[in-house]
């Protein structure tokens, strides 16, 4: 493993959501709270901004084309070109005062996303799953804030995070369906090393998972809730993380300055900035939505 580098220097106040796009070489992702859509060129070192009229949780790449965004108003295809936004659904219209945070595809090419109350309230919303026909279905609930997802190599487990209960659960996961079964803790985070947020899963099966408050993202064996390494960042709340680059072997990272006061700012200037780093490992990659 090298050393972390800052790649840009966003001082995004809520970056999330990192998604590799391979046919591209490009890596999406967003900040919730500034409303944008960020495109990180990993040929030309180069970062474009799209500035959004609403907060966007997630971004997935689309095969037939454009991305899908979870946003606060729910599922939305992107055109990038003509930097158009048309709504897909919103399973939670009824819900003004919630909004969807992380999510991503699942290797069928179903999008799962989840949601959190703006004011943090603890089991208000769920974890959503919009199939290829474009048709969605709620999941897991109740949830407090909907975060990380991620697939075993094998395709048979899913693994999910939400925030507050500090755990990693592992259900049994039907790719043929998208059903989920038999939920079980695979990883609990001490509360010392801050909340889990987002994770991604390496090509050896292990989770990479990022610590909201922690300074770091952690790589953990799900099968016995091992610890077996740690990457620490020049920033405290760590957000999420994928691999990506041509060789899979880069690890990005995003990460917040949302809730830091000016003297962490002072002493983590890059907060909120998006950081790479070059792994001795491989990734598996961001599966796009097939719908």
């Amino acid at each position: 493993m090298e050393e972390i580098k800052l790649i840009v220097d966003s001082k995004s106040t809520l970056g999330e959501g990192p998604c590799w796009d391979e046919d591209e070489q490009c890596l999406y992702w967003v900040d919730i709270l500034e409303e944008k859509l960020h495109i990180y060129d990993s040929k030309e070192k180069l970062n474009k901004t799209i500035q959004l009229d609403q907060a966007p949780g997630a971004v997935v790449k689309r095969s037939s084309g454009g991305l899908v965004l979870a946003m606060l108003d729910g599922f939305f295809s992107y055109n990038i070109r003509s930097q158009k936004l048309e709504k897909i659904i919103d399973p939670e219209s009824h819900l003004p005062e919630n909004r969807f945070n992380d999510g991503k595809c699942d290797p069928a090419g179903r999008f799962w996303a989840g949601s959190m109350r703006l004011d943090l309230k603890h089991n208000k919303a769920a974890l959503y799953c919009l199939d290829t026909d474009l048709t969605v279905k709620k999941m897991i609930e109740p949830v407090s804030v909907s975060n990380g997802l991620a697939w075993s190599t094998d395709f048979t487990t899913m693994y999910y995070i939400d925030t507050p209960t500090q755990q990693v659960v592992a259900y049994d996961y039907n790719m043929r369906t998208g059903e989920i079964t038999n939920k079980k803790v695979a990883v609990t985070i001490p509360l010392i090393d801050g909340g889990p947020d987002g994770m991604t899963m390496d090509g050896e099966g292990k989770l990479w998972i990022a610590h909201w408050g922690g300074y770091m993202v952690s790589r953990w064996d799900p099968e016995k809730g091992k610890k077996l390494d740690e990457v620490h960042l020049p920033a405290k709340q760590v957000t999420s993380c994928t691999f990506g680059g041509e060789n899979f072997d880069e690890l990005y990272i995003t990460t917040a300055n949302v809730g830091l006061d000016s003297k962490e700012m002072e002493q983590y200037p890059y907060s909120g900035g998006l950081f790479s780093v070059k792994m001795n490992i491989k990734g598996t990659p961001s599966y796009k939505f097939n719908g």
